[in-house]
């Protein structure tokens, strides 16, 4: 699918709800990228595998931590997306048009036992003194 038909999938699901903000799709459709390269790389370079709820969901998370840092959860916030259950909701949007394929045991509710937003996107950058003395990763590099 070229990006030109892709974004005017997402815009006819837009026209039918407009909940999630157009960059929200993209972004989803760039993470189940990441996703399935990071797999292939895990996996030796076999390719052709199921994506779960839950690998999508890790994979959306590290993308959007690579792709935003600090304002991760402030742009996900803009693009309506507050918590794991909307990325099901933006995933089975894409399924319903075609887009995204989907297996007989893949269900919205898989996105809903995922990670806290907070925890997720804002946690890995606070300083060492707001969490109660604990590093993040960076501050532990710059030791």
């Amino acid at each position: 699918m070229s990006a030109r038909d892709f974004a005017e999938v997402v815009d006819q699901i837009r026209k039918e709800s407009p909940r999630f903000d157009r960059g929200a799709y993209f972004f989803v459709k760039q993470a189940l990228d990441h996703t399935l390269k990071s797999i292939k790389k895990e996996s030796d370079g076999r390719v052709g595998r199921h994506v779960s709820g839950q690998e999508l969901l890790a994979g959306i998370r590290e993308f959007a931590l690579e792709q935003y840092g600090p304002m991760a959860f402030t742009v996900l916030d803009r693009w309506g997306v507050r918590k794991c259950e909307d990325f099901g909701e933006i995933v089975f949007n894409l399924v319903e048009y075609g887009v995204l394929g989907k297996t007989e045991q893949d269900r919205r509710e898989d996105f809903a036992t995922g990670y806290d937003f907070r925890e997720a996107f804002v946690h890995p950058f606070e300083s060492a003194r707001a969490r109660g003395g604990r590093h993040t990763r960076l501050e532990e590099a710059a030791e």
